[in-house]
């Protein structure tokens, strides 16, 4: 008796350590790639958006791309303009003719544009997941749980490719069963941006009979 405990305590200890190993290099590997996005003076890429819930029988695709420099940043996606120009979010709609304009979130669980390859730094239990090879690409999965047991995240997984460091595929499960996939199509680094970029001009849109609404 006292040698099958003594077995079950060992293959328990292993069974530990080998988790601990895990958790640690994945969290070397995205400790990784943290440093290498924060080095770059911008990046910009073009991504695929994918939301599903199987429950609903609901399913969408669209493109979009993102400009960020530190923290602000440039979204196009849903037919939609998100700027943030490191004071205020302007969120630009053209069907509707309208521009909304609001102080930044001070949510912290709120994943911005400008954290979108960098949200994983905190907050987060990490686990060594599969490698695919996709399309000829090597891409290192890492499973993130949030700590908060009262998120509305289930679970993350972090694609990232295993020769350049940079994330390439986003797969965020959510508690209700929600499912939203983002693959990056393109990413760039260090490009030559106008110095306006990041500027909103207001007039402009007055003078084109926007509706404004500043929250």
């Amino acid at each position: 008796m006292i040698r099958k405990t003594l077995t079950v305590l060992t293959i328990l200890t292993l069974c530990f350590s080998l988790q601990a190993q895990n958790s640690q290099k994945a969290k070397a590997l995205l400790d990784e790639v943290y440093t290498k996005v924060v080095s770059y003076d911008n990046i910009a890429i073009d991504f695929k958006y994918a939301l599903e819930n199987t429950d609903a029988n609901t399913k969408s695709e669209t493109k979009g791309s993102a400009t960020l420099e530190g923290d602000k940043y440039l979204v196009e996606l849903f037919g939609s303009t998100q700027l943030y120009d490191g004071k205020k979010v302007y969120t630009v709609v053209p069907d509707n003719e309208e521009v909304t304009i609001e102080d930044k979130s001070n949510d912290e669980q709120t994943i911005t544009p400008s954290k979108m390859l960098t949200f994983y730094k905190e907050g987060h239990n990490y686990e060594w997941d599969i490698l695919q090879n996709i399309q000829g690409r090597k891409v290192q999965f890492v499973k993130l749980t949030p700590i908060d047991s009262n998120s509305d995240i289930k679970s993350i997984l972090l694609g990232i490719d295993a020769e350049t460091k940079h994330i390439y595929k986003l797969i965020e499960t959510g508690q209700n069963g929600t499912k939203t996939t983002i693959t990056v199509n393109s990413f760039k680094t260090n490009q030559p941006l106008s110095k306006s970029l990041f500027t909103f001009d207001e007039a402009k849109y007055e003078d084109e009979g926007y509706y404004i609404i500043k929250n």
